[in-house]
C-alpha cells in the first residue's frame, strides 16, 4: 500500500510536497505517548527572566524510520515508489515518537526545571543571566 503524494502553496508561494498518509493512519496503532500541556509549562516558567527559545528545524526528519518498516511509509509518484528512511510529518505517530526522543535527550535539563521542550521547540529558562549562558551553551552542544 503506497500513499499518494500531491503538492500545496505555502504562504511564500513555493509549493510543499505533502504525502497523503490517511489510509496508512487507519492501520497504525497508535502511540500513546503524552505531549506537554501548555499549562504545566506555563507553571515551569514563574520565576524566570530569561528565555530563550529554539526550534529544530526539520525535527521529524532527522528521526529514522525503524529498518524493515520503510515499506510502510512508501509513497508513489509518477516518478516510482519511495521508502522514505526517515519519519515524515503527517504519520500518526510522528508527534508522540518525536515528544519522547526530545524529552531523552533533554531528560536531565527538564528535570533541573531549566528547559521545556514541545515538539520541535526547545524554551530555555532561568533567573540568572549566567545559569542562561550555560544552559543555552549545553543545549546546543
Amino acid at each position: 500500500m503506497a500513499s499518494p503524494v500531491f503538492f500545496v502553496k505555502k504562504k511564500d508561494g513555493k509549493l510543499q510536497f505533502v504525502q497523503d498518509y490517511h489510509k496508512l493512519n487507519e492501520f497504525t496503532v497508535k502511540n500513546r505517548y503524552l505531549l506537554p500541556l501548555a499549562s504545566d509549562i506555563i507553571n515551569q516558567l514563574k520565576g524566570a527572566k530569561y528565555f530563550t527559545k529554539l526550534n529544530v528545524c526539520w525535527g521529524y526528519n532527522n528521526v529514522w524510520i525503524k529498518e524493515g518498516d520503510e515499506w510502510k511509509a512508501a509513497f508513489v509518484t509518477n516518478q516510482g515508489l519511495f521508502e522514505p528512511q526517515v519519519m515524515f510529518f503527517r504519520l500518526m505517530n510522528s508527534p508522540a515518537t518525536f515528544q519522547a526522543l526530545m524529552n531523552s535527550i533533554f531528560a536531565d535539563l527538564i528535570a533541573q526545571g531549566k528547559v521545556a521542550v514541545y515538539l520541535d521547540d526547545i524554551l530555555i529558562y532561568s533567573t540568572n543571566l549566567e545559569e542562561h549562558h550555560r544552559t543555552t551553551h549545553e543545549v546546543l552542544k
